[in-house]
């Protein structure tokens, strides 16, 4: 217990501290992670549009609200759970990131012999875990999105290309607040810092959530609208 409590005791600190630095200027943190989010957003989208066109479409209707299905507030509460299963699972890991990089290392300090090497092993390898476990996830929704646009795309009469650039004003900010929790894990790896990960684990999670919403609610109600106008 009292070394748990050492343990959990550290991390707030460091959280206290960090969450006290960035305060200083909180828009310089803000960028870092948004770039590094955009990267990966952009990436996935490029992807998408590369799968929808290898792939063999669905003729099975796709479901999209506002466009093939009615647009209702079930609707924005279903696309909202979907998105809040993927920033929960990109949460975690950087959740994860603290405590075998952090966490786990002051852990490390307080045995010898075989209890030591076991923890002085045990953050790498779940580092690693997380890597594979976040790469899958993200090559998982690449095909399925990629799928589901192909077979769209052919159902509507239009290019899957044309039929990304409809989704862009919902997809991009959506894509952007699910993936800021990567950002942040990618830029605490390159510099070492993953005892600033509890934090921003809080942060990113904070600013994810209600952007998530606004772009449920486009995704909706606009969204249709502009590939109905792009259709002709």
């Amino acid at each position: 217990m009292i070394a748990g409590d050492s343990v959990l005791v550290r991390g707030l600190r460091d959280t206290g501290q960090t969450l006290e630095s960035w305060n200083a200027a909180p828009w310089r943190v803000l960028a870092r992670w948004a770039g590094g989010a955009a990267v990966i957003a952009a990436l996935l989208l490029a992807a998408v549009v590369a799968i929808a066109y290898v792939v063999t479409p669905d003729p099975s209707p796709v479901v999209l609200p506002g466009l093939t299905a009615p647009a209702s507030p079930a609707a924005v509460a279903h696309v909202l759970g979907r998105n809040a299963l993927v920033l929960a699972l990109h949460a975690f890991a950087c959740l994860a990131g603290f405590i075998a990089g952090s966490s786990l290392p002051a852990e490390a300090e307080r045995y010898g012999g075989a209890w030591r090497r076991i923890h002085d092993h045990a953050g790498p390898l779940a580092i690693a875990f997380v890597v594979a476990a976040t790469s899958f996830s993200l090559l998982t929704q690449a095909y399925a999105l990629g799928g589901a646009a192909a077979s769209l795309a052919a159902q509507g009469g239009i290019s899957p290309a044309l039929l990304v650039v409809g989704l862009l004003p919902h997809a991009v900010p959506e894509l952007i607040a699910l993936f800021l929790p990567l950002a942040a894990w990618i830029t605490a790896s390159r510099t070492g810092a993953w005892h600033e990960l509890l934090a921003a684990t809080l942060v990113t999670t904070a600013i994810a959530i209600p952007v998530l919403v606004v772009a449920a609610l486009v995704e909706v109600y606009v969204s249709p609208h502009l590939l109905i106008a792009l259709r002709g």
